[in-house]
């Protein structure tokens, strides 16, 4: 879980940069949305109840599903189907298993009836032994929507998370992306929209959040992406962080004047070995330059 926002910012916007002629609706253009992501052929209903998938190299398509996946298999892919859940998860790998696709497929819950006090935790949750792939998407609702240290996450639509009392009574953070450090695998983040409008004082975290939870954060590469919302839109896991790169997003201000409510970035780490920031930029093209991490 990670700790709660610093109370001051840690990033500062430098001089324009914006190109003449441009708008933050034209940087904010051509990011995914509702119009591009989820399924792109009609659905058959089939309310499942929660559905554990034992069988390598299975195919959900098509599929309109009242329940959860929980994946006890290699190689399986969820494509062109709707995931409805009021479980813990939409989908989940198991640990011990390898290879799930979720393309192409919306994946969301209803506010209220999930089991933690009514709210639901995980849209993709990646227990497994590699990377996962996850592509062209429409995820909303649950707190910690893309839950991995490590995968392939691109071209999602990431948005509407809605925010929840835990079973311990406290509000349950939340991230469009989360990684809690200590991974093995490489985790890519790569042109999506990640949006975290939750507010602060009911558990709002950050749009991509790299915590040093487990161990440090290491090898992971954030670059074209939409951010916009929670305490901070990124943070960037902290003084033990390496192999990050953090390349050619734009941080929306659309929530919060700083793209984040205290700002866009904390916890960056720009001595570590191979840590990179480059071309990150507000949606007015204002340069990001974060602060170092402390």
């Amino acid at each position: 879980m990670p700790s709660a926002a610093p109370a001051t910012p840690s990033a500062t916007g430098s001089s324009p940069a914006r190109p003449p002629g441009t708008s933050a609706a034209s940087l904010e253009a051509g990011f995914p949305d509702a119009g591009n992501t989820g399924p792109r052929v009609r659905l058959t209903p089939k309310s499942t109840g929660n559905l554990s998938v034992r069988t390598d190299g299975a195919v959900i398509r098509g599929q309109d599903i009242t329940g959860s996946l929980d994946v006890y298999a290699n190689d399986v892919t969820v494509i062109d189907s709707r995931i409805t859940s009021t479980n813990w998860w939409g989908v989940n790998l198991r640990p011990g298993y390898h290879g799930l696709r979720v393309l192409h497929s919306t994946i969301t819950a209803i506010p209220g009836k999930g089991p933690d006090n009514g709210g639901v935790n995980y849209a993709v949750s990646n227990m497994g032994t590699s990377s996962i792939e996850v592509g062209w998407c429409d995820i909303s609702v649950f707190g910690n929507a893309l839950s991995m240290g490590q995968g392939y996450l691109h071209d999602n639509y990431v948005h509407g998370l809605v925010p929840f009392r835990n079973n311990g009574g406290e509000w349950q953070h939340t991230d469009a992306v989360i990684s809690g450090g200590g991974n093995r695998g490489k985790l890519v983040i790569r042109h999506n929209t990640l949006l975290n409008p939750v507010a602060v004082d009911r558990g709002a975290s950050a749009a991509v959040g790299l915590f040093a939870d487990t161990g440090h954060v290491t090898d992971a590469v954030i670059d074209d992406n939409l951010l916009a919302g929670g305490a901070y839109a990124l943070y960037g896991g902290g003084d033990g962080a390496t192999g990050i790169t953090v390349t050619d997003n734009v941080f929306s201000t659309r929530y919060h004047p700083g793209s984040g409510f205290y700002g866009p970035v904390a916890a960056w780490n720009a001595g570590g070995s191979g840590n990179v920031w480059r071309g990150n930029r507000f949606s007015d093209g204002t340069a990001v330059t974060p602060e170092p991490a402390g």
